[in-house]
């Protein structure tokens, strides 16, 4: 078999650059037939393996032995797992099985295409969703997020709102419709969910935190936290599902759901607010911090001990870094911590340190240990405190402050900047496909990624989506994707914010 084996490695050398020279297999499909006479379908299929996915079409049409061995569904995953690394195959709802894989191939790559040409009318469709009659402060996707990385097309995307106008609306991004409204009550101020299960929590202005049913709008809990302004974090630990509630006074409680009971209550920044909340991607460790002020140090907290009221004090440890002003967890790394905080005092130019942290045990006890892996510089050429921070992998940072976008390293080393606004940017959405950014400019941009030879992963600038009339609205505040669709919201100068949802179709 080896001996077949390296013909057809031979074989798909001359095909590739002799015979697809003309591009045409029909033309020459007899000759082919005559020359490799004895190449059986196992030979085919390896010769079929060094083939892209527009040859492999094409070998299809030579003859019917071709066919069948272009149609292996082996070589469609392949290609599939390539291209992604992960697939549902079973979203696109194929009876044949053998037909899923390339149904697969075909139906993602078409959408993707669309994605990143964004030609309006023909690759996507916009539609505006109005109902709230205040500022949204929350824009989440309930469910259709997870599409990123499997749903193609599967058209059951639900984004939840909440707004100061004290109500939480569910809306259908494929129909453009209004699923549910809760009842009215005191201004919400932020807002976050829980795609597993279903669930989204609020806080309002007096402390009030709310938990929902995403799909019916039920409400199915509620907490006193006695703090204006709270942030909020949900996460699941052992099957075991938590709320974080990070106050005005510095304190952190955590809360165990679905009834909202206290399991602990922490003091992470006296008199100050916690306003900056992140879980470990392993779900160990949870971060916590009083955003740009310089009189405290963020805190890591072992989860764990947040979430056992049994064990005593909550084991937390301080960071070697003050004045943080945006922080991110590496989601391919179990516990690095990536933060942006002043180079010094006073200092314009930033600082970004990179961080492990792990639990040491000893004889006697465990404590908490944070070392330092990696800092560096970053002239961003802005004054603005206000920085957008997300990571891609353990590759790259995006960075976003003022009007201009960034691509960093861990190691602090410029990958590429972009300037397409013409106003600060005020929200991003970065996933495996593409970054989108939402500016006060109300405009959209849509930058994907790719891999650039030797410099590694970088963006590439794609198209901008526009928000709508200047006399209308005062830019976009907030933005989110699935793999499918783009919802934006928009400031409307009337105090109406407006939802601007653009769907791609494959």
């Amino acid at each position: 078999m080896s001996y077949y084996y390296f013909r057809s490695h031979l074989t798909a050398i001359w095909v590739k650059h002799s015979f697809y020279l003309e591009f045409n297999f029909c033309k020459f499909s007899e000759d082919m037939e005559a020359c490799l006479p004895h190449i059986n379908k196992d030979c085919l299929i390896h010769i079929f393996t060094f083939f892209d996915y527009n040859q492999l079409i094409n070998a299809s049409s030579v003859s019917q032995d071709w066919h069948e061995a272009a149609e292996t569904s082996w070589l469609w995953r392949r290609l599939c797992l390539q291209h992604w690394g992960f697939c549902n195959v079973a979203v696109v709802g194929c009876e044949n099985q053998r037909q899923a894989w390339k149904r697969y191939f075909i139906r993602r790559s078409h959408l993707e295409e669309k994605m990143s040409k964004g030609r309006a009318g023909a690759d996507f469709t916009c539609n505006s969703l109005r109902g709230h009659t205040g500022r949204v402060v929350g824009l989440v996707y309930l469910e259709g997020t997870e599409a990123r990385f499997a749903d193609v097309g599967s058209g059951n995307a639900t984004i939840c709102t909440a707004s100061t106008d004290g109500t939480v609306r569910a809306w259908d991004v494929q129909k453009g419709e209004q699923l549910w409204c809760s009842p009215v009550q005191s201004p919400l101020t932020a807002m976050v969910c829980d795609r597993v299960q279903g669930v989204v929590m609020t806080v309002d202005y007096t402390g009030l935190v709310k938990t929902w049913q995403g799909r019916t709008g039920v409400e199915l809990a509620s907490y006193a936290a006695g703090s204006p302004h709270c942030s909020l974090l949900q996460y699941t630990i052992n099957n075991h599902s938590f709320l974080s509630v990070g106050t005005n006074q510095g304190f952190l409680s955590t809360l165990v759901r679905p009834a909202l009971s206290l399991s602990s209550r922490l003091l992470v920044c006296d008199s100050l607010p916690v306003n900056l909340l992140l879980v470990s991607p392993d779900k160990k460790w949870v971060f916590a911090a009083s955003k740009n002020n310089a009189n405290s140090s963020p805190k890591v907290i072992y989860a764990e001990s947040l979430t056992s009221a049994s064990e005593g004090e909550p084991q937390c440890q301080c960071l070697p870094v003050t004045e943080c002003q945006a922080a991110v967890f590496i989601p391919t790394q179990p516990a690095r911590l990536a933060t942006i905080h002043p180079l010094g005092h006073g200092s314009a130019d930033k600082a970004l340190t990179v961080l492990d942290v792990n639990m040491k045990k000893t004889k006697y006890k465990t404590e908490i240990q944070v070392q330092q892996v990696a800092s560096s510089t970053l002239r961003l050429k802005c004054r603005a405190s206000d920085i957008l921070l997300e990571a891609k992998d353990s590759s790259a940072l995006v960075v976003a402050a003022d009007q201009e976008l960034w691509l960093f390293s861990l190691q602090g080393v410029c990958l590429a900047s972009f300037k397409n606004h013409t106003q600060p940017i005020s929200s991003i959405s970065v996933d495996s496909f593409r970054v989108v950014t939402a500016s006060r400019d109300l405009s959209l941009r849509v930058l994907t990624w790719k891999k650039d030879g030797d410099k590694g992963l970088t963006l590439e600038n794609r198209y901008h989506l526009l928000g709508g009339s200047h006399t209308m609205s005062r830019g976009f505040t907030h933005v989110d994707c699935d793999y499918s669709s783009i919802v934006a919201c928009a400031e409307g100068r009337d105090g109406k914010d407006v939802l601007r949802v653009y769907t791609f179709t494959s």
